[in-house]
This record gives C-alpha cells, sequence and structure tokens, in this order.
C-alpha cells in the first residue's frame, strides 16, 4: 500500500516515502515487487537499531559521570570532615592550656591562705564538664605551663570565702611583698641598680619598709648626681670654664678683642689668670700681650667677700648677697675701679683693658711670654730687697694718701718683681678709706709686709705700728693693737665730723677718678 508519508530517520531530515503507483493484485503478486517492498522494510528496521543503540551509549556514559561525580563528593566530605575534627582537636587544646594558665596565675596572686580571692572563670573557655572529658580521655599530657606575665587590669576580685574562712585584704604581707618587687623595675630610676627581680625558683619579697628606703635612696642619688652635674656646669673651679665662661671668650676672638688665647699661668683663691693676644678695640690698638682675669664663680674659697664690698658707698646699694654671680661681677667692677685709681695715682699696676661681666682684660706684666715672678719667689740681692722694702712703704702711702684705698690684701704673694719695680696686682678686695674697718685691714697689711722683710734680714726695720704711722701720717702709740685701733678710730671719727663737708668733696672726686 503506497503512501505519501515520510518515514522517520535519525541521522538525516525526515524524507518523504516513495509514492507507489496503483497496481493490481497481479502486480503485487508480483516477485520483484516483493523484493523491493522486502528491501525497504529491512532499511526500516536497521534504521530503528541503529538510534537505539546510540540512545544506550549516550545513558550509559552519563551514568558513568554521574558516578565519578558521587565518588569524588564523597571523598570530599570524608576530607572535610577530617579537618574540622583536627581543628576541634586544636581547639580544644588551646582552650585546656588557656584555663591551665589562668589557674596558675589564680595560685600565684592569691596563694595559699587569701582572705580575698582573685577569679578568672569570666575568662575560661572550657566547660568543667568539657575540660574533666577531655582529661579522661587523654588527648593531650595535663603538663604545667611557664608562668606567663599578665596585666593586673584583668584581674576581677572574687567576694566568695575560701574553704578556711580567711579574707585576705591588700595590706597582706605577701601581697605586699610581691607588688614591692614589681614596682622596683617600673618606679624606681633606671639607672637604679636593683639586680635580677626576674627569679622563678625563688621569689624575691621586699617588704615596705625597705622598698621606701630604697626609694629615698635612690632619688637622694639622682638629686645629687644632677647637683654635681650644675655645679661643673655653671661654676669656674680649679682652672675649669663654665659654658657661659667660654662664650664670653670666644665673643673677645670673635670681635677682634684678642687675637687668642693661650693657657693659665696663676690661679688665686678668687680667679685665675690666662694669657692671651691683644687685638683692639674700637680702632684702639692693645698691647701685644694681655691678661685675661676670670673670676671664680664659686664662693667655697672665698667666703667672707662681703665684708669688703658691702660696706663700700660705691656699691653699697648694688649689693646682693642671694645672688653669687652678681657678687662675682661687682667683684670685678671693683677691681677696675681700683685699678684705675691707682694708675691716677702714678702707681704701677696692670692696666684694665675691657670687662665683660666677671671677665677682665688687662695689660700683661712680664717679658716675652713669661709672667714676672711674685716678691715671694724673686731671687733679689741684698741691695734689691731693700730697695723693694722702700718702694713697699711709699707705695702704701701714695696708695692711702691720693689713691685714697687700702689695699686691705697687701702680701709678698700680691706683689710682682718687675723691671727693678714692684707692681701692685690684686687690688678687687682693696676698699675707700670711709669703710668702716680700714684701720684693721691697713695694720693687716703693715704686718704682712714686715713679717716678709724681717726674714730677709733688713736693718733698721719698722714695726707694724710705725709703718702704719708713716702710712697715715698719724703718732699714735699703743702698748696692744686693740688699743691702738680704738685711738685710730676716735682720732679719724672726730676728723669726719669737723671736716664733713670736705669728706663728701673727696668722695665725690673719686667717682669722677673711677668714670675716667
Amino acid at each position: 500500500m503506497a503512501t505519501n508519508e515520510a518515514y522517520e530517520n535519525p541521522w538525516f531530515k525526515k524524507q518523504p516515502l516513495r509514492s507507489s503507483e496503483s497496481c493490481s493484485l497481479q502486480n503485487v503478486m508480483d516477485e520483484e515487487l516483493a523484493k523491493t517492498l522486502q528491501g525497504g522494510e529491512e532499511n526500516r528496521i536497521q534504521f530503528q537499531a541503529a538510534d537505539v543503540n546510540m540512545n544506550e551509549d549516550v545513558n550509559q556514559t552519563c551514568d558513568k559521570d554521574y558516578l565519578l561525580a558521587q565518588i569524588l563528593q564523597n571523598d570530599v566530605n570524608q576530607t572535610c570532615d577530617n579537618d574540622y575534627i583536627l581543628a576541634q582537636m586544636l581547639q580544644n587544646q588551646y582552650d585546656f592550656e588557656h584555663d591551665q594558665s589562668l589557674e596558675l596565675e589564680e595560685k600565684k596572686l592569691n596563694g595559699e591562705n587569701g582572705k580575698v580571692t582573685v577569679s578568672y572563670n569570666r575568662y575560661r573557655c572550657m566547660h568543667p564538664v568539657d575540660k574533666e572529658s577531655y582529661r579522661e580521655n587523654r588527648l593531650i599530657l595535663d603538663t604545667p605551663i611557664d608562668e606567663v606575665y599578665y596585666k593586673d587590669e584583668e584581674n576581677t576580685t572574687n567576694t566568695s570565702l575560701n574553704k578556711k574562712k580567711v579574707i585576705t585584704t591588700k595590706h597582706d604581707y605577701d601581697i605586699c611583698c610581691r607588688k614591692n618587687t614589681k614596682s622596683m623595675e617600673t618606679k624606681f630610676p633606671p639607672n637604679f641598680r636593683c639586680g635580677d627581680l626576674n627569679v622563678t625558683a625563688a621569689e624575691v619579697k621586699i617588704p615596705n619598709h625597705v622598698y621606701n628606703s630604697l626609694k629615698q635612696h635612690s632619688f637622694r642619688e639622682v638629686r645629687q648626681s644632677h647637683r654635681l652635674h650644675e655645679k661643673k656646669e655653671h661654676s669656674t673651679h680649679e682652672q675649669a670654664l663654665d659654658e657661659k665662661t667660654r662664650l664670653l671668650m670666644y665673643k673677645l676672638v670673635n670681635n677682634g678683642t684678642l687675637e687668642n688665647v693661650g693657657g693659665c699661668f696663676s690661679t688665686g683663691k678668687e680667679a685665675c689668670v690666662f694669657y692671651a693676644m691683644g687685638g683692639k678695640i674700637e680702632d684702639k690698638d692693645l698691647p701685644a700681650e694681655c691678661a685675661i682675669k676670670v673670676y671664680k664663680t664659686t664662693l667655697n674659697e672665698f667666703k667672707n667677700r662681703d665684708d669688703y664690698i658691702k660696706d663700700d658707698f660705691r656699691f653699697k646699694d648694688r649689693f646682693s648677697k642671694q645672688n653669687p654671680r652678681k657678687i662675682v661681677r661687682l667683684w670685678a667692677e671693683k677691681e677696675t675701679h681700683n685699678l684705675r685709681r691707682l694708675q691716677a695715682a702714678a702707681i704701677h699696676c696692670p692696666q684694665p683693658l675691657c670687662l665683660r661681666k666677671h671677665i677682665l682684660v688687662m695689660s700683661f706684666i712680664g717679658l716675652n711670654h713669661r709672667p714676672a715672678p711674685k716678691l715671694k719667689e724673686a731671687q733679689l740681692s741684698y741691695s734689691d730687697v731693700i730697695n723693694a722694702y722702700n718702694q713697699c712703704l711709699q707705695v702704701m702711702k701714695t696708695m692711702y694718701s691720693e689713691a685714697h684705698l687700702v689695699h686691705a690684701d697687701l702680701s709678698e704673694y700680691n706683689i710682682l718683681w718687675h723691671e727693678n719695680k714692684i707692681w701692685i696686682i690684686d687690688v678687687s678686695q682693696a676698699v675707700d678709706r670711709s669703710h668702716p674697718k680700714w684701720a684693721q685691714f691697713l695694720l693687716r697689711d703693715c704686718r704682712n709686709i714686715y713679717r716678709f722683710f724681717e726674714q730677709r734680714s733688713i736693718k733698721d726695720i719698722k714695726s707694724p705700728i710705725e709703718i702704719f704711722n708713716f702710712v697715715t701720717e698719724l703718732n699714735i702709740s699703743a702698748k696692744s693693737d686693740e688699743e691702738f685701733l680704738q685711738m685710730v678710730y676716735l682720732q679719724t671719727s672726730k676728723a669726719d665730723d669737723i671736716d664733713i663737708f670736705k669728706l663728701q668733696e673727696m668722695r665725690r672726686n673719686v667717682n669722677e677718678v673711677d668714670s675716667e
């Protein structure tokens, strides 16, 4: 039976069946037609069988991929389960060790018989039941852990009493000793040597009275070190210059006043003297050789300076005992004025050139970088000794009568011998004749001169009272020094009362000499 319907082909598009012409029964029964129809039927069956085989192959491939995916998924799940179990084991071990460290810290802080205990229950990670089961399973060994330092801010106080019902307060002896030991590392000065306090084998316990004594001692040592350092930096002592003094000397060199500064060639109780080369001051040439006198800012060696300066009418209003540096500046200024008075009276002495606070630049007494020897050290013949003695008496008289000064410290140590002449130095303590103690100072100078030249075996040497009368042009004799001084003060006070206006005029003349 011939139809126009298309037969199904899995590999090709649907193709229409070949149309067969209508035939008769005879044609149907024809053998050739039967073969043709048989062949077409076999082809259709083959195409259907091929389609079924291909579908079976595809399904079989998909089943294999699904099985492989399931196997891989099972492996991944098994691996993830193993990692999770391992992580849980590590976390449990960490929590167990953390709780053990907290227990050790509690034992350390609370001690054995604590009245008030400290608890870290808030910071524990494992429940007590889990902890016991963890120990029973022996997942890790229950070993002690090294003590670790924890901050005190994490401590919380447990108000519950312990088994013995004893209350521990902050005043407990053991707790205080531990706190004192820990405080020594933080509250003491860094340079304090306290030894090794981090001893784990045996705890170091420091009681309160020992801790307080050590603390006071440490701060006392710090203050003492600061005081010594400050004294070294802010004072001149034994040829040592402080920072301010060095700065003043550098300025003198930089502005051309001095060419250079040499070493120290003389040291006394009040000052150190340095050698220097002169320069210029306001287009005025200074001597080639100069002497720089630096007054010491420490008053340990010369404590009675106020006796020479507080009663001097020139510095009486400016004197202040509270500030030692101001006293030193007044001392340098006073020597400058006294040297000018001596020069005005034609007395051989160093020439003052420049004054900067407590530094005085003077002319150098000597030759070829060598200072002139003192009268004590000079090698003099007998004729030179007699010449020096006569010059001393005349200089003392001229100083008293014309310069209106009393040296107050005249001796063989303050007199230089240069070019067969005596030169007076160190006149910073020289006082005016109006000073209340001028007679006492002058009599002491007379004794010093008498003692020195008496040791040189000078004939017909005058006594101290005779030298005093020669200098002052008085004629007073007494059996003792006290009686002599009383008589001198009586005569001089009467003269001052009678001619007080003359005394005021003399002071004005002295001020004019100082201002020159």
